[in-house]
Formats: structure tokens, sequence, C-alpha cells
């Protein structure tokens, strides 16, 4: 009986103690880190990626455009394309690529045509009226000269007559001298009004002429040939879509297609401006191509533009990036899209974690680091950055373990800092005067009196502008373990 009564004792004990542990594994919750993902801090090369998405294009290339003197001719709004010949087809030189429509055109040329008929109009008028208008002064000069010889003869006739009779004879007759003199003037000056009217007119019409052989060479032009042979790619026009049947040709640019030189090959990518600024021309490119994705291809950086641009469709400024594909073959098209993925810094044998490890805190980088059950919150330093992960320069070794994600109570945890570590601090501001005063003015007027056992680093000694002629106050016999100026530096 007493041995029964001693097992149940025992059993009851075990299994309060079994409902005891329980509940405190219960409150206390999960092991630090136990149940929470990791990773381990690997050492190797580590590089930054810039990856893009761009187009090919041939960086030498020949243009196909239609009729040129398009805005002289008064087709300001440019012309459609009625026909056009698919996009990577093979031309010979002189093979028709394009027709355009000869309806704005037309209409252009009545209104030149008219208005040369009636500039040749204008002119023959002119003609007629300068015609007639020197034939006139002609009749009149010969009329004065008639006058003027009547008057002669009555002068001498006079000779006899009363000397009132003579002097109305010698008036008349220098009446009809002064008629004649000033006729053989109007004439000069109408036959150079003629002249100039002509003159005029025929500018005129000379300008309708040119202007009429603008138009005929414009609608001759409407048939676009090939100027070389080559691939006919499209162009683009200012809204980024490609030229087809029905788009305009525009005055200001009458190119069409263009016939691409595919022996050298570049993509033409765009880079945000927080990007840009990691890249530089020579940096090493992997190019992928949408079309095949298992062909690779390398290129490098050959140009980074240096203003940015607005694209369509984009809120943010981007910058033109022109990466040369080294040795390209010739399975590759104008107007293929491309991954590119631009090398812009390498860093060997360093150590590395994944960018969900680090965190921070008023500027002090840190990590959750794992020693068997235990995790401590140790600050770091960082280097450089890609995508996923992020260099350690100090604070972790290789192998080390850290959290992805904080343990539950990470918010009871200290930072254990780094020795000699500046992150987080407040930076001095302001130039050296400026930094001396405010050491000066956070100095304890007792720590002043006493000169320091060895003169700061950071601060040297002013030297007086004037000796002083008592000496200084007997320094203490035990100097201070640290200098008060320096104290007021590091508060």
């Amino acid at each position: 009986m007493n041995r029964l009564l001693k097992n149940r004792r025992a059993m009851i004990a075990l299994l309060v103690l079994v409902t005891a542990t329980g509940a405190w594994m219960t409150l206390r919750g999960p092991a630090p880190g136990g149940d929470l993902l990791t990773a381990t801090v690997k050492r190797g090369d580590f590089k930054v990626i810039v990856t893009t998405s761009g187009e090919l294009r041939a960086p030498k290339f020949v243009n196909i455009t239609g009729p040129q003197n398009m805005q002289q001719a008064g087709m300001y709004n440019g012309v459609k394309i009625l026909s056009i010949v698919p996009e990577g087809t093979h031309v010979d030189e002189g093979d028709v690529v394009a027709e355009l429509d000869r309806g704005p055109a037309a209409s252009a040329l009545n209104d030149v045509t008219l208005a040369q008929q009636k500039a040749e109009a204008q002119r023959e008028q002119a003609s007629l009226d300068s015609t007639l208008n020197l034939s006139k002064a002609r009749e009149e000069i010969h009329t004065a000269v008639l006058t003027l010889e009547e008057k002669r003869l009555a002068r001498e006739q006079s000779k006899f007559e009363a000397p009132s009779i003579q002097r109305q004879t010698a008036i008349d007759l220098e009446k009809a001298t002064r008629a004649l003199r000033q006729d053989s003037i109007d004439y000069k000056t109408k036959e150079e009004q003629a002249k100039a009217k002509m003159r005029e007119v025929g500018a005129d019409l000379e300008r309708q002429r040119n202007r009429l052989k603008i138009v005929q060479d414009v609608m001759a032009g409407f048939t676009i040939t090939a100027p070389a042979p080559g691939m006919v790619i499209y162009l683009r026009d200012w809204q980024g879509k490609k030229i087809a049947v029905g788009a305009q040709v525009s005055a200001w640019n009458p190119s069409v297609a263009t016939l691409p030189d595919l022996s050298q090959m570049e993509s033409v990518t765009y880079v945000n401006e927080i990007d840009v600024r990691k890249l530089a021309v020579g940096q090493p490119v992997a190019l992928s191509l949408d079309a095949d994705p298992s062909k690779r291809l390398t290129g490098v950086v050959a140009a980074v533009a240096n203003v940015g641009e607005q694209r369509p469709n984009s809120d943010a400024k981007v910058f033109e990036v022109k990466i040369t594909v080294v040795a390209p073959d010739t399975t590759l098209r104008p107007g293929m899209t491309t991954g590119n993925a631009i090398e812009t810094q390498v860093t060997k044998n360093a150590l590395h974690i994944p960018l969900e490890a680090l965190a921070s805190d008023s500027g002090v980088p840190y990590v959750f680091k794992r020693s068997g059950s235990r995790v401590t919150k140790q600050e770091i330093e960082t280097g450089a950055v890609n995508d996923e992960e992020a260099v350690v320069t100090r604070g972790l070794a290789e192998h080390d373990v850290v959290l992805l994600s904080p343990p539950p109570d990470h918010d009871r945890m200290r930072i254990t800092r780094l020795e000699n570590s500046t992150a987080g601090r407040p930076q001095a501001t302001g130039d050296t005067g400026t930094a001396a005063r405010r050491v000066k003015a956070n100095a304890s007027p007792g720590a002043a009196a006493k000169p320091p056992a060895k003169p700061p680093a950071t601060l040297p000694a002013k030297p007086s502008a004037k000796p002083s002629a008592k000496p200084s106050a007997k320094p203490s016999a035990k100097p201070s373990a640290r200098p008060p100026a320096a104290a007021a530096v590091r508060n």
C-alpha cells in the first residue's frame, strides 16, 4: 500500500513538473532566432550590376529619305505614306521603297501654277503700260520741239513790231524752251520708272517659276527609292512609334527608313539618374536577347550622356547609354530587345550578406548575429551594395550566421558597438574657429584653469597674441586622465 502511494505521488509530481515546464515555455516564447530564417556570411568576389533593357541598332547606316524642300513647296503638314515595303526587306540600289500621297502636292502645284500665270500677266501689263507711257512722253517732247520752233519764228518776225509785242514773243519763246527741257527730264524719269516696274514684276515671275520647279521636284520624289543595297529598317516618329502606312513624313525630317551596316551593332538603353553615377565608359556588359534567351553576348559601355532627358511615358529623368556589342553575328537585327547587365564594380575576396539581414538605427548599420542559441544586435561597417547583397568590411567574420528577420525581443536588445566607430554620431559643422569657440564655451571654468596633461590632438594650442607676464597656475600633482577640451569635443 505504501509503495502504491509513493508511485502515485511520484506520478503527480512528474505531471506537475511537465505542466509547469510547458507553461514556462509558452510564456517565454520561442528561443531567440530558433525558428527564424538565417544566412551565412560568405566570402568571394562581389559585383555591383546595373541591369537595364535596351534596343539594338546600327551606329552606321544610310538614310532613305523622301523629297527635300517640302516646306519651300508649302507642304508644312507633311505627306502621308501610301505604301512601304515590309521592314527587313533586302533591297538593291534604285528599288522602290515607299510611295507618298500626291494629293497635297497636286493642290500646291495648282496654286503655284495660278500664281505664275498671274505674275506673267502682270509682267505683260507692266510692259504695255511702260510702252504707252513712254510713247506719250516722246509725243509730248516732239510737240514741245515744234512749239519751240513756232515761238522762235514769231520772235524773229516781231523785230518790226511794237516793243510790247516783241516782249510777249520773247516770253513765249522762253516758256517753250523751259517746257521742252521739262518734258525731256520727265521722259527720263518715266523711263526709269518703267524699268523698275519691269524688274519688280520680273522678280515676282521668277519667284513663281522657282516655286513651280520646287513643287515639281518634290512630286518627282514622292516615289522613294533605295540609295544603296541593304535591309530596310523603319524609323520612329517623335512619339516613339515606328513609321508605317498612313504615317506622316515630316517636312522637316523626311527620312522614312534606314539601311544599317550590320557588321557593327550597339545597344541603346536609358538609365535612371540614381544608377547613372555608377556607370563609366569601358565597363564590361553581359547582353542577352529576348528573341533568343540562350544567346549570350558581350559588350562594353561606349558612351554615357551627360544630360538627362524626359522619355515618353516616363516621369523620371533618364540618361542615354550606348553599349558596343563585341563580335556581333549575322543573326542580330536592329530593333531587337536586349537585357544589359553592366558590371560597375568588382570587390575581390569580400565578405557579403543578403540585404534582408541588414538594418539601421539612427545611422548605425547592424545585423542580428546568432551564435548557438544566443542572438546579439551587432554593429557592422558596410561597403558596396548591389540589388541583393551588401559588402561587410568590419563586424562579421566568414561563416557567421545572421538572421534575415528581427527576433521577437529585438526592441529590448542593445547594439553592440564596434571599437572606434563613429556611425550615428553628429559630425562637426562650420569652420575650425567656430569649433574652437564651441569647445571653449562648453568647457567648465574650473577645468579650464588646469592645463591638460597632454594637448588635444584635434585642437592644437593657439599662440597668444601677447605673452603673459604672470606665470600660469601651478599644475595639479595628479594630471587628469582625459583632457577637458577633448572631453568637451567628445561630448
